[in-house]
């Protein structure tokens, strides 16, 4: 698989690691500082699963904010499919900076791939159908970043990155606006040049978001054949979108109702992490612990 996913910014991923490793490594790895300082050593890291690997970048910012002498020899790129019992990445260099970096580095290369392999497994399931697997802003608070990247490296796409990007009217909001038409002409009115998409639950809600001006609809619980009477309805005026309840078992039958999108937010949050695993082994087997 060839991955032509855009990571983060370089200040965004920094950020990432140096928050992780705060929150890990806080005043000094006291168990590292048991190996001697010129102690040098060699590491593997293996999958225990299938899926798609994913966190290259957060790796490598890792290890080069615990020690920059770390050298990496990747065997996979972002996007890779894995098999169980699969080398990864060879590691050599300082004992001490490869044993701190291990759980930072794992924490974000199982969660990425975690999140890949699933976003591969929904683009899997509605080939042929047209649709488009969407995620959602269900994610880990502080790594929206980095597991939208994921979602993108497994070939889905990422919806709004938040609050800011694109008009979502809902319920909530069209009530106080005073209705679909005045909240639309409202974010029209703002001339944002951010898109503006509605939530609707009838048909005849639908209608009014088609009329208003609405760049796109969200079928948000419908059932199967509601979906497919909003396709009728809509016919093809505005870009249809299906959330809800959407699993790996139901996905395809959503799809195959001819709606244009479908936004998952188990690919971000219901995640089971790739089991990795990282071996070291010291170049003198007898290096000396300190005293």
């Amino acid at each position: 698989m060839t991955c032509l996913a855009r990571p983060p910014a370089a200040e965004q991923i920094e950020r990432d690691v140096r928050a992780a490793l705060r929150e890990d490594v806080g005043p000094g790895d006291i168990s590292a500082r048991l190996i001697a300082p010129d102690a040098q050593a060699r590491a593997r890291v293996i999958t225990r699963a299938d899926g798609v690997f994913c966190g290259r970048p957060w790796v490598e910012e890792a290890c080069r904010q615990v020690d920059g002498r770390i050298v990496l020899d990747w065997r996979v790129r972002d996007g890779s499919p894995v098999a169980a019992g699969a080398l990864l990445l060879s590691l050599a260099g300082p004992a001490r900076g490869l044993l701190t970096v291990e759980r930072t580095a794992l924490n974000f290369t199982q969660l990425l791939s975690a999140t890949a392999t699933r976003a591969s497994r929904f683009v899997a399931a509605v080939a042929g159908t047209g649709a488009v697997v969407l995620d959602t802003r269900k994610t880990l608070p502080g790594l929206r970043a980095a597991q939208k990247y994921a979602v993108r490296v497994g070939g889905a796409r990422n919806h709004r990155m938040g609050l800011f990007d694109r008009y979502l009217l809902k319920e909530n909001h069209i009530a106080a606006a005073g209705g679909i038409a005045q909240a639309v002409s409202a974010a029209k009115r703002a001339r944002s040049g951010k898109g503006v998409q509605v939530e609707v639950e009838t048909l005849e809600q639908l209608e009014e978001a088609v009329v208003a001006g609405a760049d796109l609809v969200l079928l948000d619980n419908h059932s199967l054949a509601g979906l497919r009477a909003a396709v009728e309805q809509a016919a093809g005026r505005v870009p249809l979108e299906a959330s809800g309840g959407v699993t790996l078992d139901n996905v395809a039958a959503v799809a195959r109702t001819g709606v244009d999108f479908v936004s998952v937010g188990s690919m971000t949050k219901n995640v089971t992490s790739l089991d990795l695993s990282m071996r070291l082994e010291l170049d003198d087997a007898g290096a000396p612990l300190r005293d």
